[in-house]
């Protein structure tokens, strides 16, 4: 006799289309869907599909579920590792329920009117379960990844969600840096970010790591100009000239690929996380992902193992959730070029598969209150706990 599914156990809705038209691609999606109710679905994308096209498909197809997601650098699928895919990961009615909003016109971007607006998100959100005790709640975040907005962002979202922890990451288009975008209400945005509160009685962990430590050579920034992320100056000396001298590489190419294998990290709150390059300009400078300033100490790091690294993460990952029902995940580009690079995309992929992740390739990651780069960050959701017996 087949075991009973019951409503709060359904797990979550994972599909992917790879056809190129966008009705195609919904229509796959819609089907593997079949009848269950969503509370909500993240959406992520290929920077290759028509956008507007997308948007209107995707309306018309699942009228009444709201989707979030962006544009991608690549996506994370049953494949592991992909590209050029529509990608949906879907939350049964019965177990979750999910709020968002939109900020735009992220130049002019006023902190205490978001802060008020992310509070009364999350009281409504709450207010929606009544006085039950047994809740959790994550906010999950995504913000156009070229807007340079992320760290204002990310704190101002951070410090409004008091407990409820926050995990997402920059939208992409490929390794174009030309046009990316946030999705929300039926559109897709550019200059904009959207936050959702997830709400559950599942057991949910977000978690962010890298697979580098820090090395011996140490660069200073001494001339940079924080509004664009570029860095004009390392140890008094032209920026690209001086990171590939320390770098002990001064013949090779300043690529994505090399950006990749020999990311620059700064010190923070007692551990180290990555700053990586975005582009080495003609000038000799180099633009960032993230925040630079003048003054700012980096470290060029060097890798571990990935593979052992990633079990044991993963392992890790599973003791704070029990049995995973999936871990949405947040991959910098970066972390898929450098595995390439190594010739290990295949056995990354592989891990991916084995411990159910679907996300996408993102341009940074953000995790509580900060942006980052080069990491896998994501949200772990675990199977329905069952109700403790009372008396």
């Amino acid at each position: 006799m087949a075991a009973q599914i019951h409503d709060g156990d359904r797990p979550l809705v994972a599909c992917a289309s790879h056809a190129q038209d966008p009705a195609d691609a919904v229509a796959e999606l819609v089907e593997a869907i079949g009848g269950v109710e969503l509370a909500g679905a993240l959406l992520f994308c290929s920077h290759r599909y028509p956008r507007e096209e997308l948007a209107r498909v995707l309306t018309a197809r699942l009228p009444g579920v709201p989707l979030i997601g962006c544009t991608s650098a690549g996506e994370l699928t049953s494949r592991g590792y992909d590209t050029d895919s529509l990608l949906l990961i879907g939350f049964p009615a019965a177990g979750f329920s999910m709020a968002s909003l939109r900020f735009e016109d992220l130049d002019n971007f006023d902190p205490v009117t978001a802060q008020g607006a992310i509070r009364q998100l999350v009281a409504g959100a709450r207010l929606d379960h009544g006085a039950a005790d047994d809740l959790h709640q994550v906010a999950l975040f995504f913000v156009d990844g070229l807007s340079h907005r992320e760290e204002l962002l990310t704190m101002t979202a951070q410090h409004a969600l008091g407990d409820v922890q926050l995990i997402g990451g920059s939208s992409g288009d490929g390794l174009s840096f030309r046009e990316t975008a946030v999705l929300h209400e039926g559109r897709f945005h550019s200059d904009a970010a959207v936050i959702a509160v997830l709400t559950s009685r599942r057991p949910m962990h977000v978690f962010c790591a890298n697979h580098y430590r820090p090395g011996p050579a140490k660069m200073v920034i001494t001339e940079a100009d924080p509004e664009t992320r570029t860095v004009y100056e390392i140890n008094a000396a032209p920026a690209a000239e001086e990171y590939l001298r320390l770098s002990g590489s001064p013949g090779e190419e300043l690529d994505v690929h090399f950006f990749a294998a020999h990311p620059p990290m700064v010190r923070t709150g007692g551990q180290f996380h990555v700053r990586s390059v975005q582009s080495a300009n003609p000038d000799g400078s180099l633009t960032f992902y993230c925040a630079i300033d003048t003054g700012v100490v980096l470290t060029i790091g060097e890798p571990v193992d990935r593979l052992t690294w990633m079990r044991d993460l993963f392992q890790s990952v599973s003791r704070k959730v029990g049995e995973i029902d999936h871990i949405i995940g947040f991959d910098c580009v970066l972390n898929r070029l450098d595995a390439e690079d190594r010739q290990i995309l295949r056995e990354v992929s592989d891990i991916y598969v084995e411990n159910n992740v679907l996300g996408f390739s993102t341009y940074g990651e953000q995790f509580l209150a900060a942006h980052m780069n080069q990491t896998f960050s994501g949200l772990a959701i675990g199977r329905a706990v069952d109700e403790p017996v009372r008396p």
